[in-house]
């Protein structure tokens, strides 16, 4: 304010202090804009990955995820247990078990990764158990989840490579066994989910059109209808959207895995 009383008349003094008129407009979009940049700059701090939130896209991951939801992820090796498979950060199902370990209703740790070359959106399933190459693994699986009782019936066995066996929660058949990705290499793996928050990635959900995906009864245009739970990750390449906190992802809520991104599960 000027030594008489009244406020400065330079264009920057306008801008700060105008009550009126358009330079009223840019600032609070501005001020909008910065706001999401710091959160988003503070979720990256914290996760290590971008976008850190996927939005689920399908239902294979229910009860413990829901389409709709919003879930925060994080660098597989942040915020691990000693326990965890190898330097993966990943505790597996089996693990899990033994060790009193759950999140998301279950043991062992909710991932979302994305085979290359595979197309659509990221997935997000448990960690099952991890195989070694060659590795026979059906004595150490589900039977409930297994089309055969021996090797020579079941998909990706014996273990072409080192590592995953996945599913989700709601789902018949382990993936490897109902074509939804092969063996997940570590690499393949994005985040680990950490929290969920119900609803919040719908909005993520239609912008990116995913609400208009099917499953019941039928494909979702990248997996079977018994397939991944699919998510959308803002800011990802493989996403139609630019990815920004509050842009309603995860589907990665700034980002999709099959949760902003958008992903499947």
């Amino acid at each position: 304010m000027s030594d008489d009383g009244r406020q400065p008349d330079d264009p920057l003094s306008r801008f700060l202090h105008g009550e009126t008129g358009a330079l009223v407009f840019v600032r609070e979009v501005l001020t909008s804009v910065l706001a999401v940049a710091l959160v988003g700059l503070l979720l990256f701090a914290v996760s290590g990955v971008w976008p850190p939130m996927v939005a689920v896209e399908s239902g294979s991951m229910e009860p413990h995820m829901e389409r709709g939801d919003l879930v925060f992820i994080t660098e597989p090796d942040r915020f691990t247990p000693e326990f965890a498979h190898g330097d993966t950060g990943i505790v597996t199902y089996e693990t899990g078990a033994a060790e009193a370990y759950t999140t998301f209703g279950e043991p062992g740790s909710v991932i979302v990764y994305h085979p290359p070359g595979s197309g659509g959106s990221p997935i997000i399933h448990r960690a099952r158990f991890h195989v070694q190459e060659g590795e026979n693994w059906v004595d150490r699986a589900n039977p409930d989840y297994l089309p055969a009782t021996s090797c020579e019936g079941v998909p990706a066995c014996p273990a072409p490579y080192d590592g995953f066996i996945t599913k989700g929660d709601a789902n018949a058949e382990y993936d490897q066994v109902s074509g939804i990705a092969p063996v997940v290499k570590s690499e393949w793996v994005h985040g680990v989910a950490r929290v969920r928050v119900p609803y919040l990635g719908y909005v993520r959900l239609v912008f990116s059109e995913a609400v208009l995906v099917q499953i019941d009864g039928g494909a979702d245009g990248v997996v079977p209808a018994v397939g991944g739970e699919r998510v959308s990750v803002t800011g990802s390449e493989r996403t139609t959207t630019t990815g920004v906190v509050g842009s309603a992802s995860p589907t990665l809520a700034t980002g999709s895995a099959h949760g902003t991104p958008t992903a499947t599960a």
